[in-house]
């Protein structure tokens, strides 16, 4: 696989970090990936805050930056937000071309990297069960990345996304024809991400994962991948997938309450707890509640079974291309 969208994106290594919401890839972990030669995504966030943080990582390295956009909950000023980044990376909509920058589009299916192709995407990326946070779709990574270079032209741009933690699982992407591997889990355990200190540790401890549509307040219909903690336990001892009248209340509730102000959503944080039933896609920050750690979800890919220490991102980066 040729490595053309690369050069000319101007990444120098075949490494990209996911960008993870909800505050976790902020403008240090996004400019630490570029900086050493990888490509770093900031996630979606409140509109105001994602411009700030754009802004601080394109002060802090002048390599290409990422910004990553959630169709069903992106806004006007989100893509207003966004504007500077050098890349748009979309995800979990249908997909339809909003930008003149590079855009690359995250697809769980063939029909899905098909429709991205034909909205005009310079590139999608192959998205495997195997990863963390929220999944779109229900095939191992590999073999989806097998029947996607199959239903599209020759030489399309593909990115890997799932199962991936270490050089070697780098490079088994590569030799299946990605033009980068696209990481999460990796990076979220890395010294630059804001996931609160105790989740990290928790991650270092875990060898198991569950896809569920638990933590789906606001966000119904979309299974994530978590480490248990108190309301996985609580709430899903009967089905991995939560209580089937939970699921039933966020489809209902789920248009109304993702368009609550921020402030709201905040506060509503406060109170959440692992004994609550509604819980919140939010994961545990630097900013947000500490409660979260045992009522919020603890995302991560089943990679996580395979990591067991938490390093700066720039060295990470050099690791996982082989080059350093």
């Amino acid at each position: 696989m040729t490595r053309a969208l690369l050069e000319r994106l101007g990444v120098e290594l075949p490494i990209v970090q996911a960008g993870m919401g909800g505050g976790i890839a902020g403008s240090e972990l996004a400019a630490a990936v570029s900086e050493a030669g990888g490509l770093g995504t900031i996630g979606i966030m409140p509109a105001p805050a994602l411009a700030k943080e754009l802004a601080k990582a394109k002060q802090a390295t002048t390599k290409p930056i990422a910004v990553n956009l959630l169709i069903n909950r992106a806004r006007a000023r989100h893509w207003e937000a966004a504007r500077p980044a050098d890349v748009i990376v979309t995800f979990w909509g249908s997909p339809r071309r909003r930008t003149e920058k590079p855009w690359l589009h995250q697809c769980g299916s063939v029909d899905e990297a098909q429709a991205a192709r034909a909205a005009g995407a310079d590139g999608v990326i192959v998205q495997g069960v195997e990863a963390g946070g929220h999944v779109r779709g229900t095939t191992p990574a590999l073999e989806l990345l097998r029947q996607v270079r199959a239903a599209l032209p020759d030489g399309y741009p593909l990115l890997l996304a799932g199962g991936i933690a270490d050089a070697a699982d780098v490079r088994r992407g590569l030799d299946a024809g990605a033009e980068a591997a696209v990481l999460g889990t990796r990076f979220l355990m890395s010294e630059e991400s804001r996931a609160r200190r105790a989740y990290k540790q928790r991650l270092m401890e875990s060898r198991e994962t569950v896809l569920t549509e638990l933590f789906g307040l606001g966000w119904p219909n979309a299974p994530h991948r978590v480490i248990w903690n108190e309301a996985a336990e609580r709430w899903l001892r009967k089905d991995r997938r939560g209580p089937r009248w939970v699921r039933a209340a966020n489809r209902l509730t789920g248009p109304a309450l993702s368009r609550l102000p921020d402030s709201l959503q905040r506060n509503a944080l406060k109170r959440q707890r692992a004994t609550m039933p509604f819980l919140s896609p939010q994961p545990a920050t630097e900013e947000t509640p500490a409660s979260l750690l045992d009522s919020g979800p603890l995302y991560a890919g089943e990679t996580v079974a395979r990591i067991h220490d938490v390093r700066p991102a720039a060295e990470l980066v050099r690791e996982l291309a082989g080059v350093g």
